[in-house]
C-alpha cells in the first residue's frame, strides 16, 4: 500500500500561480467572487431583500440571487443597473 503525502493547499497554489494562464484565470475568478460578495454586503447594509434590489434594478430576483451566489458571471449592463440601485459608480482601477 502506497503512503500518501499531504501537500498544503497554499504550497500547491503558490506553484500553480507561476503559470501565467492559471494566474490570469485565478485572478479573474477571485475578482468575480469579490464583486458578488460586495453586492451582497451592500444589499444587507441597506437592509434590502434580493427582491427589492431586483425590483429597483428592473430584473428578476433570480438574477440577483445568481450574482450573489458567485457561480454566474454578470454582464456590465446588469452590473450598472445594480450599482445604480446603491448609488454607486462602476470604475476601472489600477492594479
Amino acid at each position: 500500500m502506497e503512503k500518501l503525502k499531504f501537500i498544503p493547499f497554499e504550497k500547491v497554489l503558490k506553484e500553480e500561480l507561476k503559470n501565467p494562464a492559471f494566474r490570469k484565470g485565478f485572478t479573474e475568478e477571485v475578482n468575480r467572487l469579490r464583486l458578488a460578495y460586495q453586492i451582497k454586503v451592500l444589499r444587507q447594509k441597506k437592509n434590502m431583500t434580493q427582491k427589492q434590489v431586483a425590483a429597483k434594478a428592473s430584473m428578476p430576483q433570480s438574477v440577483v440571487a445568481r450574482i450573489e451566489s458567485g457561480k454566474h458571471p454578470v454582464s456590465l449592463a446588469t452590473l450598472y443597473r445594480i450599482a445604480h440601485v446603491f448609488n454607486k459608480q462602476i470604475a476601472l482601477v489600477d492594479r
